[in-house]
């Protein structure tokens, strides 16, 4: 294992959020603290609680899983996509650096920078609503796993994608939109059953329910679930990831 390797790459991709600060860390918290003020005071004043939870409390962990998928894919895949850009990437493939290690620095990176802003939101969530975490341990076990998981996923974007339009695409269009209707803001215990079952299709229903449940003890779905769905999901990553290195899609061109 080349550590030297990984090092230079991940401290290189680290060192990028530094010149982007704005971009990278303030935008994403200040776009989250718009929502807990509307959300959660305007809305969540009106509203019952949810599960014992109040409304303002039950929608933390959607929030902080909302900047974590987002900026996930993010970093990782603009991280990847720019020396492919630029052409750089060839001279990261001539090195003496294999897939895993060009791999770990990468989504070693973007996951730290994911994880970083999601305790940062976490803490901001904290200015705004008062909420408990039963299971600390758990919530950054999950933490960990949904950031490295999209991270690998934000990887693959960054190798498909072939202009910055193409980018934006997968992330805006598909992912956010999951994300919003992963019950984010409800429960989907709420919802009729016809549409709780629809409901259930959206992968990342798993990941909020799951990393809801290290709150406050209680899920929409099987804690067992939600984990085993997450580890898949990290699997397929990691076999797509494989794939492209193999076969060199997008990358021997």
């Amino acid at each position: 294992m080349n550590i030297r390797a990984i090092q230079a790459i991940y401290i290189f991709e680290m060192a990028r959020t530094g010149r982007t600060l704005l971009q990278s860390i303030v935008s994403p918290v200040l776009s989250t603290s718009l929502y807990f003020i509307v959300f959660g005071a305007a809305i969540g004043s009106h509203m019952t609680q949810i599960g014992g939870v109040s409304y303002g409390a039950f929608i933390v962990p959607g929030l902080i899983m909302l900047a974590l998928l987002t900026q996930s894919i993010s970093n990782a895949s603009f991280g990847i996509f720019f020396p492919r850009f630029t052409g750089t990437i060839y001279e990261l493939l001539s090195a003496p650096v294999s897939p895993p290690e060009l791999v770990a620095g990468y989504v070693g990176a973007a996951a730290t920078k994911s994880i970083i802003l999601g305790l940062i939101t976490l803490a901001t969530a904290r200015l705004f609503v008062d909420f408990r975490i039963d299971h600390p341990l758990w919530m950054l076990f999950f933490l960990l796993l949904t950031a490295v998981t999209f991270s690998l996923f934000g990887f693959v974007i960054g190798i498909w994608a072939d202009n910055f339009e193409k980018l934006q695409l997968i992330p805006l269009l598909v992912v956010t939109p999951l994300t919003f209707l992963g019950g984010s803001f409800y429960s989907i215990d709420m919802l009729p059953p016809f549409w709780r079952a629809v409901t259930l299709v959206n992968p990342v229903v798993y990941l909020i329910s799951g990393f809801r449940w290290s709150f406050f003890g209680a899920s929409d779905v099987n804690i067992a679930i939600s984990l085993g769905m997450t580890l898949f999901f990290l699997s397929a990553c990691l076999a797509i990831v494989s794939w492209v290195f193999k076969t060199g899609y997008r990358l021997k061109a």
